[in-house]
């Protein structure tokens, strides 16, 4: 790049869908194209010095890329970095950013949200209601339950922060222990898992999608857990054997479900989560808040300038292991 040329920036969207907002500001700092699958990205790889993936297409990616004679950094626009975790990429040099901190409070709020529902239980009332049925009952206190975050990383900590704050206790699970967390009463090793999960009241997944997390939660993990147990996920779909879950809810292994990922989506308009009384479901919305398209904009904005004047990007992802280091 010569001293007056503008870096060459490509954004990765999916078909039919609009440009992200506030990139006037970006194409006045670089010249911008767009690619929205294999052959358009063919045709804009070549030359480019950034990509921004606002659609993660890894078939397509994968496959122009060899096209991509210049490419020195990916910014991904969400926290989850899975789907771009191909071999070339993992064992290449292009750096890899991702949009951890966007996200990390609006789903803390979701999670504690969905807490709160099940301990109120508002999903009866709200069934109650559209039957204009009067129905006195008893609910539960969530003060002093437990809840256990398995990925206790960017989100994981927001989460641990706003239940604390509520009156629940929170502990966490991390790849390692650590002694002393000012947002978890404790944080467990990987290998303590099955033995918190008997202890939880409610557990939240908040962890990435890796080969390690990968079905993490199926019938043995579901037994592990406490029959007046909860289970939140907010992570990725595929962490959770979505037919060991179906079946730990339906043999009463745990008490419910609140779910904004899935295995597959959309869900199946057949399928039998639909009908649970003790789930809760979402769009994989648990992190969208108006406005967080173009606060993504300005994030990767942000990491721009720093890679202009040659500064350490933040949220550099660790291609092998499949996510962003902790804070």
């Amino acid at each position: 790049m010569t001293q007056h040329s503008k870096p060459v920036v490509t954004v990765l969207t999916a078909p039919g869908e609009q440009e992200p907002p506030g990139m006037d500001a970006v194409r006045a700092r670089a010249d911008v194209r767009f690619a929205c699958d294999e052959p358009t990205l063919r045709d804009t790889l070549p030359g480019t010095d950034i990509m921004m993936v606002t659609d993660f297409r890894t078939e397509a990616l994968a496959a122009a890329w060899h096209t991509a004679d210049k490419l020195k950094w990916i910014h991904a626009t969400s926290a989850g970095v899975d789907a771009l975790m191909f071999p070339d990429l993992i064992k290449g040099d292009v750096t890899v950013t991702n949009a951890r901190g966007i996200f990390d409070r609006t789903i803390a709020e979701y999670v504690l949200c969905t807490i709160l529902m099940f301990a109120k239980d508002f999903p009866n009332s709200i069934r109650l209601q559209m039957k204009h049925q009067w129905k006195h009952r008893d609910t539960e206190r969530a003060e002093g339950k437990q809840v256990l975050v398995v990925g206790a990383g960017s989100i994981g900590r927001q989460i641990g922060r706003l239940v604390g704050a509520a009156g629940l206790k929170a502990h966490g699970i991390a790849r390692k222990p650590r002694k002393e967390d000012p947002d978890f009463v404790a944080v467990h090793g990987n290998d303590d898992l099955y033995e918190q999960l008997g202890h939880a009241d409610f557990v939240v997944i908040a962890a990435p999608l890796t080969p390690q997390t990968e079905g993490l939660f199926d019938a043995k993990a579901f037994k592990a857990m406490k029959n007046s147990a909860r289970l939140i996920n907010i992570g990725r779909g595929p962490i959770v054997k979505t037919n060991d879950l179906v079946k730990a809810l339906e043999n009463g292994e745990i008490a419910g479900a609140g779910l904004d990922v899935f295995e597959e989506e959309p869900l199946a308009e057949d399928h039998p989560l639909w009908d649970m009384e003790n789930v809760t479901m979402t769009a994989h919305m648990a992190g969208d808040f108006i406005g967080w398209k173009r606060a993504l904009t300005d994030q990767f904005l942000e990491n721009f300038d720093r890679w202009h004047k040659g500064e350490e990007l933040f949220n550099l992802v660790d291609k092998e292991l499949g996510y962003a280091g902790s804070k």
